[in-house]
């Protein structure tokens, strides 16, 4: 993978010294269960960011003039565990330089390692997780590192809201309080799950994103497809709501397993 500027910024805004935002990718994909291919999904997706507009027409500003860092890769993959301790140690030396950091992955495993980073730095966390699946389990395939279990340490530590969920195991079910998940087929008939899942935060939010949260009509591209899923603006006014109530102090974005024949998820 290329390590130049993201999304072909000038060199001016793309220095740490200058920058307050960080992006890591992290190309892991050793314990999807399905469809392989999430270790593409950084290449990809720094490969859209170079052939997109930089000036935002919604927000009539161009974001990359705030500096937008883009870190080594993580490259650790010899196993789940060392992984995650990488992305952790990665994740939270640059927290500690006062940047804004982001993730891009890969599985939805490596949000362990930068949860768990988040949590020890910032008081009080609230994890919002935007997702298709519950990934609660304590342990799966043999390690506590596994894809399907990204948030079970949240669920432990921090205030877990999960959003969009429409696929989880018995086993699950209660591990997180049921006020907190926002489940999809209640939410389509709920006018105000937003508001709901945006008071369920505390000040301090993490946002780890999996892009199986979408509907695979508008986001195929992902190991793990479910139907019934998000919608872009739906999913957009959400997301303003809670930068503009809560204190966002990072996020990740998952599992977009690319597709050389489409190409406009990798712009997700």
């Amino acid at each position: 993978m290329s390590n130049s500027n993201y999304a072909g910024i000038p060199d001016e805004y793309a220095g740490l010294d200058n920058a307050s935002i960080v992006l890591i990718p992290v190309p892991y994909d050793g314990t999807s269960t399905w469809q392989k291919g999430a270790d593409k999904g950084p290449e990809a997706f720094l490969d859209a960011s170079a052939n997109m507009e930089l000036y935002d027409i919604e927000t009539d500003t161009e974001v990359y003039h705030h500096g937008v860092f883009l870190a080594d890769v993580v490259t650790e993959n010899s196993s789940p565990e060392a992984m995650v301790d990488a992305v952790h140690a990665t994740t939270k030396k640059y927290i500690k330089k006062n940047k804004f950091v982001t993730l891009f992955g890969g599985e939805h495993s490596i949000s362990i390692g930068s949860i768990r980073a988040f949590n020890e730095m910032y008081e009080n966390l609230s994890v919002l997780q935007i997702d298709a699946h519950a990934d609660l389990r304590k342990e799966y395939d043999g390690s506590s590192c596994n894809h399907a279990c990204a948030v079970y340490e949240a669920s432990q530590k921090t205030n877990l809201v999960q959003v969009g969920i429409r696929s989880m195991d018995s086993i699950e079910v209660g591990i997180n309080d049921d006020d907190k998940i926002f489940l999809a087929h209640e939410m389509v008939q709920d006018d105000y799950w937003q508001e709901k899942a945006t008071e369920a935060l505390t000040e301090n939010v993490f946002i780890t994103i999996d892009l199986d949260a979408f509907d695979p009509s508008i986001c195929p591209s992902t190991g793990t497809p479910e139907p019934g899923g998000l919608f872009w603006y739906e999913t957009l006014d959400f997301l303003k709501m809670v930068f503009a109530e809560k204190n966002v102090v990072g996020f990740d974005i998952v599992e977009l397993c690319p597709n050389p024949s489409e190409k406009s998820d990798d712009f997700s």
